[in-house]
């Protein structure tokens, strides 16, 4: 097994403390970033390019590409191809998307994505399923997939992703639960999920890491994000 770390967040478009948001992404010393919310509009691949040099990592793929989701990576990973994926518009709706890569990380082949599904409840479950579908037509044996799913583990987006794939959390929990805190009842809408075979050592918010504050973590974002420490089959 290649021991990997791979992180999942809500950044909300750099709209808060970029500085902290680095701290807490450095901190974490993650492989992989799965980014929601990365910005989209005016100068974008700059504010992102920006943001991964503070935190010690490069950018992969997405972006204002992929609708707001992004990767970001180590120098450990090797990329063998990258696709950014939008996916179909509902009326009204906001564009949604996926970032996707297939790396190469010290012997071990892992697909990767990052997605933020819709605020609406058929569409969710829809972008659930191409989700699914997305990962099963990478051509790899082991994936991981993350990002923010806008609904709690009992909803049915959410369901239906944890039904096929490990729910990184309920596999391995490790540090704090609910990664959406500023309303009560606090929830669980940020994820990592990984296929079967990857061994899940560690998931969860990284609240007790050295060099991670409470003042960081408020400050960074409006979400607080996701750490699992995986264990990749090499090939």
């Amino acid at each position: 097994m290649v021991p990997v770390k791979v992180l999942s967040y809500n950044i909300r478009s750099m709209r808060d403390d970029t500085d902290a948001l680095a701290r807490v992404i450095r901190a974490c010393a993650p492989d992989l970033v799965l980014i929601q919310e990365a910005p989209r509009f005016f100068r974008w691949r700059k504010k992102l390019a920006r943001l991964a040099s503070a935190s010690d990592l490069v950018v992969l793929t997405g972006g204002g590409t992929a609708a707001g989701p992004a990767i970001l990576c180590n120098l450990r990973a090797t990329v063998e191809r990258t696709e950014d994926v939008l996916l179909p518009l509902t009326p009204g709706q906001h564009r949604r998307g996926f970032a996707t890569a297939v790396v190469d990380i010290a012997g071990a082949r892992l697909g990767v994505l990052s997605c933020h599904l819709s605020l609406q409840k058929d569409e969710r479950h829809d972008q659930a399923s191409a989700l699914l579908d997305r990962l099963a037509g990478m051509g790899v044996d082991h994936a991981v997939a993350g990002g923010d799913l806008n609904e709690g583990p009992t909803g049915p987006a959410f369901t239906r992703v944890a039904a096929n794939l490990q729910d990184c959390w309920a596999a391995g929990p490790q540090g704090g639960e609910h990664t959406w805190t500023r309303t009560e009842p606090h929830r669980r809408i940020d994820a990592i999920f990984a296929t079967k075979g990857i061994e899940v050592l560690g998931c969860g918010v990284p609240v007790d890491l050295p060099g991670i504050t409470e003042t960081d973590l408020r400050a960074a974002t409006d979400h607080l994000p996701v750490l699992a420490t995986l264990g990749i089959p090499a090939t």
